[in-house]
């Protein structure tokens, strides 16, 4: 009985088979910046118990398979590795396709990040902040999704009220600072002595 077991043990598994019973039995090591951690998997049946109140916004959902990622070598953090390893994640995708943004969106994004946009429609976003590349790319990916946040937010409305209370601040401080400046010239006039 304990040579077979010995045997079992040492006998060579494929390496996939040895992953497969590791996440079966709950013991596979993930990074905190793998990308099942990033984006873990939409619950929706979740967000139906919750009260309108309680739902957080949604999250924008970035579909990996369609953006180009690329790594080269860092002039950040990392001190002799940076010259060994590719650390820098460089993220593209093809902004007018991109079927996962909304069109207004995209066209406020065009207008907005223009200088991120190559001559091929691409916009480019990279990451040289830390020494690993998924981190690296998950700040890609967070900087993606705050651009679309803010393409996505509505500027403020401000009512009359609001506006003529702003314009009259606005003319009581140049009022006052005029004033101020007259007062100043006038101390500078009486201080002025005549030769005549």
């Amino acid at each position: 009985m304990a040579a077979r077991t010995l045997r079992a043990l040492c006998r060579p598994r494929p390496l996939a088979a040895r992953f497969s019973q590791r996440a079966g039995a709950g013991t596979e090591y993930r990074s905190a910046y793998s990308l099942d951690k990033l984006y873990p998997p939409r619950q929706d049946g979740d967000s139906a118990g919750t009260a309108p109140e309680e739902q957080q916004p949604r999250t924008l959902d970035i579909p990996i398979s369609r953006l180009t990622v690329t790594y080269c070598r860092s002039s950040g953090p990392g001190g002799q590795n940076v010259n060994k390893v590719n650390t820098k994640a460089e993220v593209r995708f093809h902004l007018a396709s991109a079927d996962w943004i909304p069109e207004a969106v995209r066209q406020k994004m065009a207008s907005m990040y223009g200088n991120k946009i190559n001559r091929a429609g691409e916009l480019i976003v990279s990451s040289e902040e830390s020494r690993y590349q998924m981190r690296n790319l998950a700040i890609c990916l967070e900087k993606i999704r705050t651009m679309v946040t803010e393409a996505t937010e509505q500027p403020k409305v401000v009512s009359k009220e609001t506006t003529q209370k702003l314009i009259e601040r606005v003319e009581k401080m140049n009022h006052e600072r005029l004033r101020q400046k007259k007062i100043h010239s006038n101390i500078k006039q009486s201080r002025k002595v005549d030769f005549d």
